[in-house]
């Protein structure tokens, strides 16, 4: 911790920061928000305040968030079971209905307080606000035989995201965040994959930096080593052949898409980490890995 280090090793982390601070002086950083650092009461202090730092310093933090453990949790209150399909939730009516309280609620909410005790202004949204997350049903193909499709239920692709609002936010020094629940053309409710939205979003805001918080250090080789500086190329093949699987699947997706559409950076980085949204953004030792645009 910090608060353990003599005064001229504070000086020298302050110092080592700024170089980035000044590099990413005005840059929209997506957050995709969740795991343990969403869970643990120490890793969520640490979250808020480095987000209200990141805006602090002069950049345009967006955070987008899940919800895994607080929907099984409430689930399972009601009696009913998740169900996965390739790393998505399977969403019949009971379960969008219990996604959104969660979600665009709970969840949310509680986020946004924690910011705003930290001193930042946080604003919370889901895509049905002005309609900015337009979505339609996803059909999902089977993997096992191709070009057979799965009905997952209330699960939506998104069709587009309107930046409009969330410019309006930063002009105004607010800092939002935002749930997975889009909004289709007959109004509706869609419950989209976090790092989806968090991919789509930073495409679309021409992100500086797509930032993923999961529960394992990076992606890890079959080996469990963790691979860093890694090509979609190098992507596709440990997908081809397994090595990547389940939630990862997403997650690693969405990244893919985000740095072949013009985010200059994507970073799976450990949540399980104290302060790993500044160690990652603004010290030389990253904490996670580093997915190549090319």
């Amino acid at each position: 911790m910090t608060s353990k280090l003599p005064p001229p090793a504070k000086a020298g982390v302050l110092a080592e920061a700024l170089p980035y601070i000044k590099r990413f002086h005005g840059k929209t950083i997506v957050v995709k928000y969740g795991g343990n650092a969403m869970t643990d009461d120490h890793l969520k202090q640490c979250f808020a305040r480095d987000v209200v730092l990141l805006k602090l310093v002069g950049m345009n933090p967006v955070v987008v968030h899940g919800g895994g453990p607080q929907i099984e949790s409430l689930l399972a209150r009601v009696g009913k079971k998740g169900e996965f399909v390739q790393g998505m939730r399977v969403t019949d009516a009971e379960t969008m209905e219990v996604v959104e309280m969660v979600l665009g609620g709970q969840v949310n909410k509680e986020i946004v307080n924690l910011i705003n005790q930290h001193g930042g202004k946080a604003v919370g949204l889901t895509g049905k606000d002005g309609n900015f997350i337009r979505a339609k049903k996803l059909m999902m193909e089977n993997k096992d035989n191709p070009g057979d499709l799965i009905d997952i239920g209330q699960v939506g692709d998104i069709v587009s995201i309107d930046p409009s609002l969330i410019a309006l936010l930063d002009t105004g020094d607010f800092i939002p965040v935002i749930a997975p629940i889009g909004v289709g053309s007959e109004g509706e409710t869609y419950n989209i994959n976090a790092d989806v939205v968090a991919g789509k979003i930073a495409e679309v805001l021409k992100a500086e930096k797509l930032v993923l918080l999961t529960n394992t250090p990076g992606v890890l080789d079959q080996a469990g080593n963790l691979l860093t500086g890694i090509t979609p190329k190098q992507v596709d093949d440990m997908v081809a052949d397994g090595t990547l699987s389940g939630g990862m699947l997403p997650k690693i997706g969405s990244a893919l898409d985000a740095a072949r559409s013009g985010v200059r950076s994507v970073h799976i980085i450990d949540g399980r980490v104290e302060h790993a949204l500044l160690l990652e953004i603004l010290t030389d030792e990253g904490v996670g890995t580093l997915i190549k645009s090319k």
